[in-house]
Parts: C-alpha cells; structure tokens; sequence
C-alpha cells in the first residue's frame, strides 16, 4: 500500500504537469513560439544558477531556485495576467493565493505550508532572496524581447515608459544587472524595437 504522503505528493507531481499549457505572452529567443510557464520557470532557476554572484546582497541560492520553480505554479488556476495588461493588474495575488493554497494544498501538509510561505515570500519581495528571484523574472522576458526585435513590445504596442517601470524591479536584487537592463532598454529605442 502506498503510503499518504506519497500519494499526496504524487498528486501533486502530475497536477503540476499542467503548468507546461500555460502559455506566456513572451517568446522564445530569436523565435515566434511562445514560451509555456514550465519553460519560463526552468529558465530562471538556470539563470539564477549563473547569475548568482550579481545579487547585491548575500542570498541563499537554493531558496531562489526553489521561489523560480513555484513562482507561477498558481497560474495552472489563475492563469497567465501579461504583465503589461491595461485591463486586469499583474500583482492579481488574492486570485493567486487562492490558486496556490489549493495546489500546494494537495501535498502533505508540512510540504504545503513550505511552499506556500516560499510563494508568498517571492510575491512580497522584500527577502534578498525574494528580491533576486524577482530580477530574474523581470530580466528574461527583456532578454527575449530584446532578441525578437521589440517581440511582445511590438505586438501590443508597449511603449519604454511603461517597459521601464516594469522592469525596474530588477534593481531591487542586483544594481549591476540593472544598469544591464537599462541599457538593453535604451539600445532598444535607438534601434527602434521599443518606442518612448
């Protein structure tokens, strides 16, 4: 007989499998695909991996992978709000935090209260950690736009101003990779990819 937790955990193994239908607005670099959560997650934490030594602070870098991998699990019931939506705000956390006490709820207790606290603690922001997860989640869809000339920018007509705002958040884990992205930011109206 298998044993409760096991179960629960397995459970949750193959409910989690439907992050990968999760489609992004972002593409792929130098692509036309979009990119599913499952791939955005895994790319963060590879990110993380390599990144690490930019965090201005000291982080645990283990924690920062495990906040990539789940950060968007809860989009499996909320869905995927596109950061630059005019109509519905991307911080849409009570909807999420609903999503996440249901999916992380399906594992052992002790296992679920981990997880959800590592969600909350990503969404809040305010831990070293939190801060450098969010960078990487700020920087990559910049990298991808960046290589598909203007990419979701283009599509749907967001201007620098806007893409600024979002994306300064990046500062907030590493100055250094900040003053990356803002340069990316401004070569990419001198290139005419992202319009002010």
């Amino acid at each position: 007989m298998i044993k409760e937790d096991l179960q629960k955990q397995i459970e949750f193994i193959k409910e989690i499998d439907k992050i990968k239908y999760i489609r992004r607005r972002t593409k792929l670099f130098n692509s036309d695909r979009n990119e599913n959560d499952a791939e955005h997650s895994w790319h963060l934490a590879l990110m993380a991996m390599v990144l690490s030594k930019y965090a201005d602070d000291e982080i645990d870098l283990c924690k920062v992978i495990k906040m990539v991998l789940i950060h968007d699990i809860v989009e499996i019931d909320a869905g995927d709000t596109f950061i630059y939506d005019e109509n519905k705000n991307h911080e849409n956390t009570a909807e999420e935090l609903k999503s996440a006490k249901r999916i992380f709820g399906i594992l052992p207790e002790k296992q679920a209260a981990e997880f959800i606290e590592l969600w909350t603690e990503f969404e809040d922001g305010i831990s070293n950690e939190a801060k450098f997860a969010r960078s990487m989640d700020r920087l990559e869809p910049l990298l991808q736009n960046t290589s598909n000339n203007g990419g979701t920018w283009k599509e749907f007509g967001v201007k620098y101003e806007t893409v600024y705002e979002k994306k300064k958040a990046i500062r907030n884990g590493s100055k250094e990779l900040w003053e990356f992205a803002e340069n990316l930011l401004n070569d990419s109206v001198k290139k005419g990819i992202l319009t002010k």
